[in-house]
């Protein structure tokens, strides 16, 4: 028996579309059919279902409203294209309260099982998801984390693959726990320059924490957002305030392992090219550095220190000034692999051989250190390490408790390969 016209009457969802689909004879229809209430379906027609209310033969209710409009798909016959589902509806469908069911995606232990089950498979039937905004506001929490990268804006630094790692891992460990990354804007051309960027950003999206990524220059904007006792995890930058902790690595052991090691192959004219010594990384590979030399008993010459970027081409310029000096070293512990590619670059330049005329250290253990020929040896920091750690302290934080978790110092390992 063919469908009879749809009944005029019945429940209205407003102007949105209805979750749902029909089958019809794909031989009679067109490539797109549109339907509005009180048209009849066309004959052949086998079965309607829409908003999860089954239509068969002219018989039940339907929550169709003008301007729905059907796609064909040749596995599935005739679909519709959009979806959207109201609160209120899976609420009157599900016989209970618009409170019962906000309270099954924000408080679900509030309600029984028997409820709160039966509730979603409704909503999963009809495809309804929660507005983000309202749960915010119930809630007062968004699932949402602010990623403060702020890496100097005259740098790419948002391409450097020792962050790029790091933020992988960051990004998949706070997935596990439901939670969402939102970049901050480094920079508000819309706003006052007060150093409250950040704040603001944080009260505008209701971010429930931040991550901080910083340049070492001690950002006002930053220290802003520790002093409003947001909930912080910083990365490579040491942060104190009752609602924050700091992730780093053992920066100046590290550093200490690469200069005996270079010590053990017999070298005496030993160099470093630094990271920026603003940074708590740069400042501490340059202290480790300092102490193994002294500890192996080893002078440290006049102009044997040059201070790097992180970079490449800053690898590169520094080895140059290196490679100048009148007693140049026979071995660099530089302090960042990109640099260290640079420094290798420009002693091959040189007509240098490495690791017969200069032995290079660098460290990170990027995944290009294994690649470019001979194979650089490094002091390898645990990346996923950072993101992971990073990830599970700020959990703890938003979770309650009274102090902040103890600041993280990764460990650090020495990889010997052909540089050396």
């Amino acid at each position: 028996m063919p469908c009879n016209r749809l009944p005029e009457t019945g429940y209205i969802v407003g102007e949105a579309m209805v979750v749902g689909w029909v089958e019809l004879d794909e031989d009679r229809m067109p490539a797109e059919l549109r339907v509005a209430a009180g048209e009849a379906f066309p004959e052949k027609c086998e079965r309607v279902r829409l908003g999860g209310v089954k239509l068969r033969n002219g018989n039940g209710r339907c929550g169709l409203t003008g301007g729905h409009r059907w796609r064909y798909g040749r596995e599935t016959g005739y679909r519709e294209g959009t979806t959207l589902t109201t609160i209120r509806e899976l609420a009157r469908r599900s016989g209970v309260s618009v409170a019962t069911v906000s309270r099954v995606f924000n408080t679900p232990e509030v309600v029984s099982q028997h409820t709160r089950q039966r509730i979603l498979d409704l909503a999963a039937e009809i495809g309804y998801l929660p507005n983000g905004s309202a749960r915010t506001l119930a809630t007062k929490k968004s699932n949402m984390v602010g990623l403060v990268w702020d890496t100097d804006h005259r740098r790419p630094g948002w391409r450097h693959p020792f962050l790029q790692e790091i933020l992988v891992a960051l990004k998949t460990a706070l997935s596990a726990h439901g939670l969402n990354l939102l970049m901050l804007a480094g920079h508000d051309a819309a706003g006052p320059d007060d150093g409250q960027r950040y704040v603001r950003a944080v009260r505008q999206h209701n971010l429930d924490g931040a991550v901080i990524i910083d340049n070492g220059t001690r950002d006002p904007a930053v220290l802003a957002l520790v002093e409003a006792q947001v909930p912080c995890v910083a990365l490579d930058l040491r942060v104190d305030g009752p609602t924050s902790t700091y992730i780093t690595s053992d920066n100046a052991g590290g550093a200490a392992l690469a200069v005996r090691h270079l010590v053990e192959r017999g070298h005496r004219r030993i160099a470093t090219i630094t990271g920026p010594l603003r940074t708590w990384p740069g400042a501490e590979r340059l202290v480790g550095f300092r102490a193994a030399l002294a500890g192996a008993g080893l002078p440290l010459a006049d102009g044997h220190v040059v201070e790097g970027d992180f970079y490449l081409d800053g690898g590169h310029a520094a080895m140059d000034r290196l490679l100048a000096l009148d007693d140049r070293p026979t071995a660099v512990f530089v302090a960042g692999d990109e640099m260290a590619v640079g420094a290798m670059r420009a002693a091959q330049a040189a007509g240098l051989r490495i690791p017969d005329d200069i032995a290079i250290v660098g460290f990170d253990d990027i995944e290009v250190a294994a690649l470019i020929p001979p194979g650089l040896s490094t002091v390898a920091q645990n990346k996923p390490g950072f993101g992971t750690a990073a990830a599970e302290a700020l959990v703890a934080m938003l979770h309650g408790g009274d102090d902040p978790p103890k600041p993280t110092v990764l460990p650090t390992t020495l990889v010997v390969r052909g540089t050396t």
